[in-house]
C-alpha cells in the first residue's frame, strides 16, 4: 500500500517548451515579406492559428518591424535578423529585428502621425506601439546597428500548452 506524501495534492499545469525562430533575411522588401510569411507559418505551428486576433496582430508587428529594418536600417550587403520567441510559460511573444545601421534610431511615435495623415508612410512604430504590450530598442551588442523589439501578451497561454504541433 502506498500513501501520498504530504503536500502532494497540488496538481501542476504542463508547460510548453520555450519556442524560438530566428533567421537572417536580405535587407530588401522581398526579405521583409518572407520574414512576415515565415513568422505567420511558425506562429500557426506553435498553436496561434491563422485568422485569430493574436496571430494577425503578431504578424502585423513582425511586418512593421521588418519593413522598418529594410527602409531605415538598410546597409548595402548587410542582412537583418529576425527572432521570434515564446518562453516556456507561453504568456508572451517576443519579436525582435536587428539591423546594422546605427545612425537611424527609432523615435517614440506621437499620438498621431507626424505626416498629417496624407502620406502612406510614417505609421509603423505608431502601429507597433498600439498593438504591442511594450516595445523598445537597444544598440546591437556585437557590432554597429540596433535591435527593435516588441512583446505581445497572449490572451490565453493554454492554447500553446495543448498544441501538439511544433
Amino acid at each position: 500500500m502506498t500513501t501520498k506524501p504530504a503536500g502532494s495534492t497540488r496538481t501542476t499545469q504542463p508547460t510548453a517548451p520555450a519556442r524560438t525562430f530566428e533567421m537572417r533575411f536580405t535587407s530588401t522588401p522581398r526579405g521583409a515579406r518572407l520574414a512576415r510569411r515565415l513568422t505567420a507559418l511558425r506562429l500557426d505551428a506553435w498553436g496561434i492559428p491563422y485568422g485569430t486576433g493574436s496571430h494577425d496582430t503578431l504578424v502585423l508587428i513582425a511586418a512593421e518591424l521588418t519593413a522598418n529594418a529594410v527602409r531605415h536600417g538598410h546597409v548595402p550587403g548587410r542582412d537583418f535578423h529576425l527572432r521570434v520567441h515564446i518562453p516556456a510559460d507561453g504568456r508572451t511573444v517576443h519579436i525582435e529585428v536587428t539591423d546594422t545601421r546605427a545612425e537611424h534610431l527609432p523615435r517614440r511615435p506621437a499620438t498621431a502621425p507626424e505626416t498629417g495623415g496624407t502620406k502612406e508612410t510614417g505609421r509603423g512604430l505608431l502601429l507597433v506601439s498600439r498593438l504591442a504590450t511594450r516595445w523598445d530598442w537597444h544598440p546591437r551588442p556585437d557590432g554597429p546597428g540596433k535591435t527593435v523589439w516588441a512583446e505581445y501578451e497572449l490572451p490565453s497561454p493554454s492554447a500553446l500548452v495543448s498544441s501538439a504541433r511544433d
